[in-house]
């Protein structure tokens, strides 16, 4: 296989065959380890491209490894689990993964996860985009312009640097901690309210139909995620 290297770190051999199949039939190039000490010494010796991390690993847990991991690797992390807590996934979020998904999930969801990520990591190196672009809604990032559908739309200071924050990791999941320190500081990282006020308010401005949101995209009791939809 040519295709990105990825590295399933998974005990459960049903879903490493799964995986497997859906993951080689789909051109990526796999690496299975079943326990935290061997997908750590695999990391080390294959340099993934990606990593999926399930968390109940039996000689240790995900969010150890997690945090292992980032201190030498800037690859994506997608958790991938059967615990579905919200404290769960915001632990796994703020030890430095990407992403979580909860098993069960569908194999269309997870490959445009990967995708994402992959994406995003290939450009991280380079300088950043001066525009971006999620569907009809452009954010300049030079010029500080928001538009959706070629039409100027006006932000708060509040809500631009948080469209901001999100847009720089589009397809992310976020948590309410994150995105308060970035955008309101240190001090405000318990003021969630502050959260819902202000991404009612984007909604409103940039969501076609803002009691659906299909842009800005709410993780229960996690955070929130911009849709990468480029």
């Amino acid at each position: 296989m040519t295709g990105p290297r990825v590295l399933l770190i998974e005990d459960e051999p049903q879903m490493r065959r799964f995986l497997r199949a859906s993951l080689e039939g789909t051109g990526f190039s796999l690496i299975e380890a079943s326990t935290a000490a061997e997908g750590r010494s695999l990391a080390g010796s294959y340099n993934p491209e990606l990593v999926l991390l399930d968390l109940g690993l039996p000689d240790g847990d995900g969010i150890t490894l997690t945090k292992a991991l980032r201190e030498w690797a800037r690859m994506p992390i997608i958790v991938i689990s059967a615990q579905g807590r919200e404290a769960n996934k915001v632990q796994a979020l703020d030890a430095g993964a990407d992403d979580y998904l909860t098993k069960p999930f569908g194999v269309s969801e997870l490959l445009a996860r990967m995708r994402v990520a992959l994406r995003h990591a290939a450009a991280a190196g380079g300088a950043p985009e001066p525009v971006r672009s999620f569907g009809d809604v452009e954010l300049d990032l030079q010029r500080r312009v928001v538009t959706k559908a070629h039409v100027e739309v006006h932000l708060t200071p509040n809500e631009y640097r948080l469209l901001v924050v999100l847009a720089q990791h589009a397809g992310k999941v976020l948590t309410h901690g994150h995105l308060l320190k970035e955008v309101w500081g240190p001090g405000s990282a318990q003021q969630t309210h502050y959260l819902r006020v202000y991404m009612a308010q984007l909604r409103q401005k940039l969501e076609d139909d803002p009691a659906r949101p299909k842009l800005l995209i709410t993780e229960p009791g996690v955070g929130y995620r911009l849709k990468d939809v480029a």
